[in-house]
Parts: C-alpha cells; structure tokens; sequence
C-alpha cells in the first residue's frame, strides 16, 4: 500500500459521504470518517492519518497495544476507539489506550468501566452497541434495554454518552442495511428524550465499507470504514 494509494481512495470515501450527505440535506461536516484498522500496519495506519484520518478503530486490544503501545495513538494526531468486544478483565487496559470505547452492551460492563474509570481519575465516552438484527453470533444489547443501559449510563459518575452504534445483519444488497440504519436513528431519539440527554447531540456509529453512504443518508454521524481505505478496488 502506497501513501498516493491511500490518500486517493480516502478522498473518494470522503467523495460518498459528501454525496450521501448532500442527498439528505445535511451538512457534510457532521459526519465523522474513522478508519477501522484491523490487521492493518500501523505504518499503513500512520499514513491515512497523515492524509487527514483523525479516528482509528481497533477491534482487539492486544492488537491496538502491539501497533500503539499501551498509551495509544499520540492524542494529538488521532483518537483511538474499541469498536470490538470489551472483556472485563481488559477494561484497565482499554481506558488507558482508547480515547472512547464504542462496544457498551450491559449495565455490568458499563458499572465496571464507571468504577475503574473513577479509580483512574478518568471520564471515558462511551457508545452503547445495538443488536438490532438480534444475531446470537454478534454482541451488542438487544434495541428494548437500550433505554433502560441509557438510564443506568446518566447516573454513572465517569461516563459520557456519546452515542449509540450498531452493525447490521450483511446484505449483499447495502439497501438491506437501511431499515436497521432507520431503526438505530429512531432509537437514538427515544434515549435523547431522557433528561440526562434532552440537551446532547448523541451520535449514530453506523455504516462500514458496504454500506455507508446508506448510513449516512439514515442519519449516521461516525462511519467505520476500513476495507474502503486500505484496499484498491476488487480486492
């Protein structure tokens, strides 16, 4: 993978977005690009952020501390996000190497984070993942608790709802994504009537490299995008 390489298929997901965002009259600046980077170099990973990437996702945390250290990407190049599972038993780990953790799915996982969090002197912004297709093979909260974690999260002294994130069921059609996009946009509304976040612009994670401008056109405010970027066409 070459710089040139990478910066070209950058701006043409930037391309989509514009365009996605444009055909449902919004403003292009809303939505947040972020290179998910899974078995990706950092080398690689370092080169998209010099084209402008300013959010990485990583799905594993040994993985993340093997390319960035157990501190992370230096916070004033990129911001790093868990978009993978979060074990317990690695949520010290994940508070000190991510800037916000996008994989919160239970009360549990939620209080353990609040407590660490408030040991460390830390406040960490969190998004509650949704399994809207309700596929056993895929983790995120079911979209009827969904308010109910969004309650247990505003009475929490260390965490900051940024948003809720999902993945949805693959189609080989991205239009398959659409309801569950919908779904996600309308959820977000319900937890934004709550008092904690009558006030808050909460975000929607959702779209990939399938599918994002279908996201962007539902409503999403953060794509993750990885195959898009690191990949030339037909790969």
């Amino acid at each position: 993978m070459n710089t040139s390489s990478i910066a070209h298929r950058i701006s043409t997901v930037r391309e989509t977005i514009r365009d996605a965002a444009l055909r449902s009259s919004r403003d292009p600046g809303e939505i947040t690009l972020l290179a998910a980077s899974k078995q990706v170099p950092v080398e690689t990973i370092l080169q998209a952020v010099d084209n402008g990437i300013k959010h990485i996702g990583e799905n594993q945390i040994q993985e993340a501390e093997a390319k960035f250290g157990q501190s992370g990407i230096p916070q004033n190049k990129a911001t790093l996000h868990l978009i993978g599972h979060l074990q317990s038993n690695k949520i010290r780990r994940a508070i000190k190497l991510f800037g916000v953790i996008q994989s919160v799915d239970s009360q549990i996982l939620a209080t353990k984070i609040d407590n660490i969090a408030g040991e460390l002197g830390e406040t960490v912004p969190i998004y509650i993942e949704v399994n809207l297709g309700s596929e056993f093979s895929k983790t995120g909260i079911r979209h009827d608790h969904t308010i109910d974690l969004a309650g247990h999260i505003a009475r929490s002294k260390n965490l900051s709802l940024e948003g809720l994130m999902t993945v949805p069921p693959y189609t080989e059609n991205p239009e398959g994504a659409r309801p569950f996009f919908k779904a996600l946009n309308e959820l977000r509304s319900r937890v934004n009537e709550l008092e904690a976040f009558r006030d808050k612009n909460l975000g929607l994670s959702m779209g990939m490299s399938h599918d994002f401008g279908i996201a962007v056109e539902e409503g999403s405010t953060l794509v993750r995008v990885g195959r898009a970027i690191w990949q030339p066409p037909n790969n």
